[in-house]
Order: C-alpha cells, then sequence, then structure tokens
C-alpha cells in the first residue's frame, strides 16, 4: 500500500529576494500532527522559508506540496484554505478592529469541515482575551495582542499552524503560558512550525529539528539527538 503524502512537503527549495538569493535547496517534510523546530540565527533564512511556503514571497525553483498537492505558484489565500494557519512574526493583528472582530473574521471551518476551534474554547484558552472583548488591537498589550494573534489563527481551524517568533521581546511570565498553549495545540493533532529563540523551549516540545545557515540546511534530526549533542547548538545557535 502507497503511503499517504506528508502534510507539507519541501523539496529542493530556492527562494530569491530581487537578485539575493536567500534559500539554497531546502528540503523537509511535515507529517499530520507533527511539530518541527526550525533553527538558527538571525537572518538565515527562516522567515523566507515560512513566507515561500505560503506563496508570499514565491519560490524561484523547488516544490511544495500539501498532501501531496502542488502549491508551488498558489496564492497564498487558497493555501491557507488548505489548512494552513500563520501566526507571523510581528503578530500582525488588525488594530483598528476589536479583540472580538479580530476573531470573528478569521473564523471558519477547517478544511475537511471540522469546527474543533470555536469562539468559545479561544476565549477558554486565552482567558485574558475573554476580559478585552472590546478593546481594539492597538490598545493590548504585547502579550495579549500575542494570544489574539494565536487565537486568530486557530479559529480557521488549522491542520498545520506555523508559529514565528510567538514569545519574541514577551516577559518571562507571558512567555511561558504561551508555551503552554503551544503543547495544548499540539496535543489536540495540530502540526506546527515553530520559529524562537528560546531553544530548550523548542527541544521540549517539538518531535524534530532543522538548522539553517545561510539559506542551507546544516543539521535536521530528532529533538532527542539535537537535545544530545550541546556542540551543535553552540556551533550553529550560540551567540
Amino acid at each position: 500500500m502507497k503511503a499517504a503524502p506528508a502534510l507539507l512537503d519541501v523539496s529542493g527549495l530556492h527562494t530569491h529576494y530581487g537578485a539575493s538569493h536567500i534559500l539554497h535547496g531546502v528540503n523537509f517534510s511535515v507529517e499530520a500532527g507533527e511539530c518541527l523546530s526550525l533553527m538558527g540565527r538571525n537572518g538565515m533564512g527562516k522567515t523566507t522559508t515560512i513566507r515561500s511556503i505560503f506563496g508570499l514571497t514565491p519560490a524561484s525553483e523547488g516544490h511544495i506540496s500539501i498532501r501531496g498537492q502542488d502549491v508551488t505558484t498558489a496564492a497564498p489565500h487558497v493555501i491557507a484554505r488548505l489548512g494552513l494557519g500563520l501566526v507571523p512574526e510581528g503578530r500582525g493583528i488588525f488594530p483598528d478592529l476589536t479583540v472580538k472582530e479580530n476573531l470573528m473574521m478569521s473564523a471558519r471551518p477547517g478544511r475537511d469541515g471540522t469546527t474543533a476551534w470555536t469562539y468559545d474554547r479561544v476565549l477558554d484558552t486565552f482567558p485574558r482575551l475573554s476580559e478585552r472583548l472590546g478593546n481594539m488591537g492597538n490598545h493590548l498589550s504585547g502579550g495579549e495582542q500575542q494570544m489574539l494573534s494565536i487565537g486568530r489563527a486557530l479559529m480557521t481551524n488549522p491542520d498545520l499552524l506555523i508559529l514565528d517568533e510567538a514569545t519574541e521581546g514577551l516577559a518571562p511570565l507571558i512567555r511561558k503560558e504561551i508555551w503552554s498553549v503551544v503543547r495544548t495545540i499540539k496535543a489536540a493533532g495540530i502540526a506546527t512550525i515553530l520559529i524562537d529563540k528560546d531553544v530548550d523551549a523548542l527541544l521540549g516540545v517539538s518531535d524534530k529539528c532543522l538548522i539553517l545557515v545561510k539559506g542551507r540546511i546544516v543539521y535536521s534530526g530528532t529533538s532527542d539527538d539535537l537535545a544530545s549533542h550541546p556542540e551543535i547548538h553552540e556551533q550553529y545557535l550560540g551567540i
């Protein structure tokens, strides 16, 4: 029996910004329910990889497929409708909409009609948001904006949720809360791709890891294997 295709498969991905060649033959896959950490120092191509997956910075070479369907040249809204959700770096909430409006504008069933992540479930997951429903997006603290960005993505009932620097610039207690939510998302069976500077937290939640250096993958393996090789952290992730 032929194996089912991966939820997400990236093969030979090259991406340019103008004349600048950013990604050089990136390869990886994510299975249903799997958590992948995408690691590397600043400027190594992590966010470009995410932008290419979503068609925001189109690939110049290679292939991207979702459940075997080629989406290399697909528009971002088409890719999102195939079950991918994004929590972007910088949060990307709508400042002139209320918390409730930010959540409700993104609410829709998942690709297969599932509605597991409802408005009420998101508020149960982020009780702080339920106290701010009438507040405008730009009246929230940084931590509350991040909760709103994650909640909004969950309202699309994704099969794969990508979080780009979800704890960047947040206070320690808020970061701890965000990581708890990430574990909740994983336990719910949603696949995730995580980008973050907290290597220990990434290793604690992810199944496998990739390390990018100047747009090339220099490490690909399980989180347990990477955790047992601190010299790799020092070489590629240390400051």
